[in-house]
């Protein structure tokens, strides 16, 4: 019988028929004596000599059971006697943890009870068995490196939620998170630990003492003299903290680091390790001993080569050496002793896998000579022992240990039949294979080695962000040079390392995405899509629930490895279907959004809920896509949601109490708890007893009430389409191409991945940014440091001493941060890993625009497509610099431009609804305006789409979250208003110059190009101006009203006497309103300057109302801000923290804007038309511009000016205000002061009954009708924009008219 192939596998029924039909063609059953030898050389161990007897006697196939029963007898008897006699232990030979009574507080279990998650504020629990004397250890497998304390404690300890293992008499504990060890005091000792590592306990009741282990590293001797004698017992124990997860190994799998002398808490099953090593021992021989039968001798081979053919004679002596040896290689022990270190062995030299194919004929013999329940458990055990072998190894230079572990998973793999059984059943739902594509970080760089790897280290100087001012780096010296390149030879040692184990991780994914295995069932990669779905549905469903979530940091990894095996399926498929695309222009069909194919389960959508959307847009789906939606299943939507609404209320009424502090996560699985990171659905609690000891009621909670997936039941056929079905693509609207993109499955799986950087991957990505601030702050500290030390005095050696410990200490930081920062930025900045996120952002975009063509139906578009097109461009301009430039990225320039342009048209498109998204959207284009890179694509966007931006920015502000509007605008302003050029506040450099801290502003880029556009919609469109420049008046109003009354409030907290503190919310809001008030006054400066002749053409029905209401409010400005010894005045000398920016500067140079433009800029008739209502206006001081040029107010002569007293100028700031605006100033002081002198002059006395009721500042000047009633124009202007009833008698007006005073009266 010839073999089939490495990735075959072969039934026992063919094994049969070809058996048979071979038999005459190769050897038959071969003749006694050369069976005889055969057999006897294969059972016969290599260090034992066969006896006499069994040397007489033949061995065939008729006595070779009895033969081998013979063999493996002396080693079944003395298991069971010994199991209850070991001295110095009591309790279970099976050590779990104690799940009945051992507990206090919260916790969850996994099923083997060895892996347990802390689930209140401190929970605790020991083990069944307890030991008195002799030498213990146990190992605990770290799952997250919080605060938690392992050790011992005794059957009198009382825990509770506060007070843990250590914390009272006869417990102790070691603590690798606060680096302490722990008995009722605490002192410091050993090592930080850090998920992934091993921690060993020991214990040494003949000695009276306790260490424990970290890796195999002994941390010395913790406590000594522990209390020992009558009653005196130590059970293994751990309290830990809330969401803190763990796994135990008492010696149920071989400890990783056994210690000489010391005894695990479970003994090894040593009957079963003998037998299992000896029928190892008889498998090898066969590997390494063929038959000749035509020379009838035996032949010596190389085992690797062997190959499984049909000779009788092998195939049967493997039949009866696996009778005995497949239920041995059900349990766990001997599956990773035996069976795991054996397949390791074969791979040992280097190479590829496929040069070792004994695995897949290895395999191929466990499917033919073993019970498929036997195989699979013994495939379930070898999977989770190679997971666990590989998250808990210790990373070294080479990383060897982790290649070693991936390479075998990958050979067995290849093995199509076992492939499919491990995707179909352990991969996702038993295992989290999620960790086999994680390469940890180490927080211990000199464990690690990367002290040789990297020998010389290197860090930044400085280093800017854009937009920041800063100081001119100095140029690189010669010695700076060489570190630089020697830390980078150091970098690109580790990069080729890491990569090694990449390439590896991909491998495994591409195995799992393989399409062509049709083999006895459904293809690999529809296997997997299914279980991948599910995966995203977990994660997408839990947000909250920390315990079910995939760890950010391993979806990072994840993504990148799918990414790269998604895109080489996508290429190979675009080689062999030249109509496809390559993966450069990938995209996701909007069809997929709504024809139901794929599930993306209670995610929102860009128009709302996926219900209200089918019933909404029926009749568009059914015209644009050919769908129709069945009536009955709007109905059965509208009912369903109901039932569960009802059913979410029964249950939780007759739900525990106790079940309710746990959410939804009794069903759930848990996250790497346990060492085989299983599933965790044991729930212990000391408050519901119920819950703590049957099985049985957990399955009724178990019932969460989710919307199913079917993908469980879908086919290849479902998801490719055949014979006219398009299957995933069911639904094509006419603006999609005809034309194949890839093949469906691979459109899912980028879905997928989209979905999965929405769920974690971006804020991981800024968190691990940290590590880079950390290395800059303390490169600034060092500097700092040897500059305090180079100017102190060489008489002061106290000094000097300090400082050189500072300068140590901060040098040996760095070296060990910049070590971890080489490894963070090859693990997850790397270029190619800018490159996989600039490719989704592509992916996004291109996906976005076809959304968009399609009209209503881009409402079905889920809402984390924008989001992830935001986040990841925000991702590469923030996170991957300095060491990745964005602009190196190829299509740089367009992608941002397309980009731009979906910002530009969704902020404000009616088909989105979800305030959060809009938001975002509006976040990301404001983001987008202060940069000049990104403006530049703003404007480089076709005119029709920035004229409708704009029109769409110059909405009226009622009505929507006008602040970020108002910012953009401001933002396309900055560096073309008056004295607006600044990057920091001039008055705090004036303040503080010596802080370097300083709040920073980015560099102004001002846009000229969109100025104009918004210049040209004031001026033509006669509806939109009035309505926008009210609106931005209100709010005006609004914003420096409430900080008025808000800096009124802190004055009179300050001025109490007795000791307060103003509250720093209150500070934050009354700085935010400050920045508002500016930021509105620059619009309107803005819009003064770009269109004036919307407040000075009075030819326009709104323009005399407009500037009367701008002079009014820019009149209560100045007041407020410029009076002598004012409330103002009095809160900005506080200097209170949060209100740096508010100061005189920002509010009155913005101020000073508006009045420059309109009485010096303006044209002869326009600044006069601007000075007559600014006089009339009776807010109006003159006082108030003199102010703005450092003149003070005159004083009577009881309360002279303190010569102390410095006042405010815009003199001052000529590093921000040039000559010219100067000037400008000058002048409009002379003009004000000129023209108010001949209105005072001119200006006739008015009686009281002929000025206006309302103000009293403004003569009559109109009459209502019908009523009657009289008021000035600017009082009945202002009042009818809001309401149409009369002042005085709520008759509705109909019409208003001039009014003059009858000649009769005067």
């Amino acid at each position: 019988m010839t073999s089939k192939g490495a990735g075959t596998s072969l039934s026992q029924k063919s094994f049969r028929l070809t058996s048979d039909s071979e038999k005459p063609k190769v050897t038959g059953i071969v003749n006694e004596k050369l069976l005889n030898d055969y057999l006897q050389r294969i059972f016969s161990s290599p260090d034992q000599v066969p006896t006499t007897t069994t040397g007489r006697k033949s061995l065939t196939f008729q006595n070779l059971q009895e033969h081998l029963d013979q063999l493996l007898k002396e080693e079944d008897e003395p298991e069971e006697s010994e199991e209850q006699t070991v001295e110095g232990r009591l309790g279970p030979s099976t050590v779990v943890l104690d799940h009945t009574s051992g507990f206090e507080g919260l916790l969850l279990v996994d099923d083997d009870l060895l892996g347990v998650i802390g689930h209140s504020n401190f929970g605790s629990i020991r083990a069944t068995t307890c030991v008195y004397k002799g030498k213990w250890i146990y190992e605990v497998l770290i799952s997250s490196q919080g605060l938690m304390q392992i050790g011992w404690c005794t059957l009198n300890c009382r825990f509770n939620q506060e007070e843990g293992v250590g914390d009272t008499p006869d417990s102790y504990a070691y603590d690798g998170n606060r680096v302490r060890k722990w008995n009722v005091t605490t002192t410091n000792y050993g090592k930080s630990w850090a998920a992934g590592d091993i921690v060993s306990c020991l214990i040494d009741l003949d000695e009276g003492t306790i260490a424990f282990c970290l890796n195999g590293v002994c941390l010395g001797t913790a406590f000594e003299n522990i209390t020992r004698g009558s009653g005196m017992a130590y059970f293994p124990a751990i309290s830990l903290s809330f969401k803190e997860s763990v796994a135990f190994n008492f010696g149920s799998r071989p400890l990783r680091y056994p210690m000489e002398d010391y005894r695990p808490l479970q003994d090894a099953p040593t009957t079963g390790l003998v037998k299992a090593h000896k029928l190892l021992g008889y498998l090898k021989n066969v590997l390494q001993l063929g038959l000749d039968p035509v020379e009838g001798k035996l032949v010596e081979r190389e085992s690797s080569t062997w190959q499984l053919r049909g000779e009788p004679t092998v195939l049967i002596t493997m039949a009866h050496i696996f009778n005995y040896f497949a239920p041995l290689m059900c349990k766990v022990y001997l599956v990773e002793d035996v069976l795991m270190k054996f397949l390791l062995g074969i791979l040992e030299r280097d190479g590829p896998v496929e040069s070792y194919p004994l695995i897949q004929q290895l395999l191929d013999l466990m499917w033919l000579l073993m019970e498929d329940y036997e195989v699979q458990e013994c495939l379930k055990q070898l999977m989770m022992s190679l997971l666990r072998a590989y998250r808990f190894s210790p990373i070294i230079p080479d990383l060897s240990l982790q290649m070693h572990y991936l390479r075998l998973t990958i050979a067995i793999l290849k093995h199509e039949k076992s492939r499919k059984f491990l995707l179909n059943n352990v991969l996702f739902d038993v295992l989290r294979s999620v960790v086999f594509f994680y390469i940890k970080s180490p927080l211990r760089v000199e464990e690690a080695g990367l002290q040789e790897l990297i020998p010389t280290t290197w860090w930044p100087n400085r280093f800017s962000k854009e937009g920041k001012e800063t100081k001119e780096v100095k140029e690189e010296s010669a010695e700076e040079r060489l570190r630089r390149r020697a830390y980078e030879r150091g970098c690109q040692r580790l990069k080729k390392r890491i990569e090694v184990v990449e390439d590896l991780q991909v491998q495994i994914l591409k195995l799992l995405l393989n399409n062509q295995d049709h083999n006895g069932g459904e293809a690999s990669r529809y296997i997997f899509l299914n279980k991948f779905r599910k995966f995203l549905q977990e994660n997408a469903s839990s947000r909250g629930n920390l315990t079910v979530l995939c760890p950010p940091e391993y979806m990072v990894c994840f993504l990148h490895r799918l990414i790269t095996a998604l895109r080489h399926y996508w290429d190979e498929y675009k080689a062999s279907n030249p109509r496809a695309s390559f993966s450069e222009e990938a995209y996701v069909p909007p069809q997929l959004f709504y024809n139901g194919k794929v599930d993306y389960f209670d995610l929102q959508r860009l128009g709302g809920l996926l219900s209200h959307l089918k019933k909404t847009l029926k009749d568009d789906l059914a015209s644009k896509a050919n769908i129709l939606i069945d009536p009955s299943e709007l109905q059965a939507i509208t009912m369903d949601d109901l039932d569960e609404d009802d059913e979410s209320a029964t249950s939780t009424a007759q739900r525990p109490v106790a079940a309710l502090a746990i959410g939804g996560a009794l069903a759930r699985s848990s996250w790497l708890s346990s060492p085989t990171l299983s599933r965790a659905n044991r729930f212990l609690s000391t408050a519901a007893v119920s819950l703590m000891s049957p099985r049985r009621p957990l399955g009724t909670m178990e019932k969460v009430k989710l919307r199913t997936l079917n993908v469980e039941q879908r086919t290849e056929e479902d998801i490719e389409g055949s014979h006219g079905n398009e299957g995933l693509l069911l639904g094509r609207p006419p603006e999609e191409p005809d034309q194949p993109l890839t093949e469906n499955s691979l459109l899912e799986i980028l879905d997928g991945v989209i979905m999965m950087y929405n769920l974690s991957v971006h804020q991981q990505l800024g968190k691990m940014v940290g590590v880079s601030d950390d290395v800059n702050e303390y490169a600034m500290a060092l500097k700092d440091t040897e500059e305090k030390l180079s100017r102190c005095p060489k008489w002061r050696k106290d000094i000097q001493e300090e400082l050189m410990k500072s300068q140590k200490v901060f040098s040996e930081k760095l070296n060990h941060l910049s070590r971890r920062l080489a490894w963070i930025n090859v693990t997850i900045y790397s270029k190619e890993k800018m490159q996989d996120i600039y490719w989704l952002l592509r992916v996004c975009t291109r996906t976005i625009e076809h959304g968009d063509r399609i009209g209503s139906l881009f409402a079905f578009m889920p809402e984390f497509y924008l989001s992830v097109a935001m986040n990841s461009y925000s991702a590469l301009k923030n996170y991957f610099s300095p060491v990745n430039s964005m602009e190196e990225l190829p299509g740089y320039e367009e992608t941002l431009t397309r980009l731009a342009a979906i910002l530009a048209k969704h902020f404000a498109d009616t088909r989105i609804v979800g305030t959060d998204i809009r938001d975002s959207l509006m976040q990301a284009l404001a983001s987008y305006v202060c940069y000049p890179h990104s403006l530049r694509a703003v404007e480089r966007i076709p005119e029709e789409q920035r004229i409708t931006m704009m029109k769409n920015l110059l909405a009226p502000y009622e009505q929507r979250p006008w602040a970020q509007t108002n910012w953009i605008l401001v933002r396309l302003w900055r560096g073309c208003g008056f004295g607006y050029r600044y990057t920091r506040l001039p008055h705090l450099l004036k303040t503080k110059p010596e802080d370097a801290n300083l709040p920073s502003l980015q560099k102004p880029c001002p846009s000229t190009l969109l100025q104009g556009h918004m210049a040209d919609l004031l001026r033509s469109d006669r509806d939109m101006a009035p309505s926008f420049l009210n609106s931005v008046l209100n709010q005006l109003n609004w914003a420096f009203s409430e900080f008025i009354g808000m800096i009124q409030e802190i004055q009179q907290a300050a001025e109490r006497l007795e000791r307060n503190f103003v509250d720093s919310r209150q500070l934050k809001v009354c700085a935010t309103c400050f920045d508002l008030s500016v930021s509105l006054l620059r619009v309107l400066e803005m819009t003064v300057t770009l269109a004036p002749e919307i407040f000075l053409d009075w030819n326009r029905p709104s323009s005399e109302l407009l500037l009367r209401r701008l002079a009014q409010l820019l009149n209560q400005v100045l007041n407020r801000v410029t009076a002598e010894r004012n409330l103002f005045d009095r809160v900005v000398n506080l200097r209170l923290p949060g209100l740096e920016s508010v100061d005189h500067y920002p509010i009155l140079v913005a101020v000073t804007g508006i009045l420059v433009r309109l009485l010096v800029d303006s044209d002869v008739e326009g600044a006069k038309r601007a000075t007559e209502v600014l006089l009339a206006d009776p807010c109006f001081q003159l006082r108030s511009i003199q102010y703005l040029l450092g003149q003070p107010e005159p004083t009577s002569g009881a309360t002279p000016a303190s010569p102390e007293r410095k006042h405010f100028s815009l003199q001052s700031y000529t590093d921000y205000i040039n000559r010219e605006e100067l000037t400008k100033v000058d002048q409009m002081l002379g003009h004000l002061s000129e023209e108010s002198k001949q209105a005072a002059a001119s200006t006739l006395p008015t009686s009281e009954e002929d000025l206006c009721p309302i103000c009293y500042a403004h003569p009559i000047s109109a009459v209502f009708r019908p009523c009657g009633h009289k008021s000035c124009k600017a009082c009945i202007n202002q009042h009818l924009m809001n309401n149409k009833d009369c002042f005085f008698c709520k008759a509705t007006i109909t019409g208003v008219d001039d009014y003059e005073k009858p000649t009769s009266s005067s």
